[in-house]
């Protein structure tokens, strides 16, 4: 099984290697779906400083942007809490554009 195909207990298991390991990981969490949204809640997506990631949170329309914040996270040590919608200008830019909304919380594991 690939990384990025991973089930929601191995994202943990994955992230929680990668922890071991000494990288820095940031663990992304869909709370919350309205609409047509590419994965349900509880969906998560770990993500290292160094760029390797597992699971997934939207299918791939906002992995690139919840990626990015992922990084911001490990970085500041700052969760955040990343909404993704039709009413968000940024829905379009990262390809969230199936009329749904999703919302993501993103933190650092430690």
């Amino acid at each position: 099984m690939s990384e990025a195909s991973a089930s929601a207990e191995d994202v943990l298991a994955v992230a929680a290697d990668w922890r071991e390991a000494g990288e820095q990981v940031a663990l992304a969490t869909v709370t919350e779906t309205w609409g047509s949204s590419p994965r349900p809640a509880g969906s998560q997506m770990a993500v290292t400083a160094s760029g390797r990631m597992a699971g997934s949170v939207s299918g791939g329309c906002i992995e690139g942007a919840v990626a990015e914040a992922a990084l911001q996270t490990i970085s500041s040590g700052a969760p955040q809490l990343l909404d993704f919608g039709v009413t968000n200008e940024r829905a379009w830019e990262v390809g969230l554009a199936c009329g749904g909304k999703v919302k993501v919380f993103v933190e650092k594991l430690q």
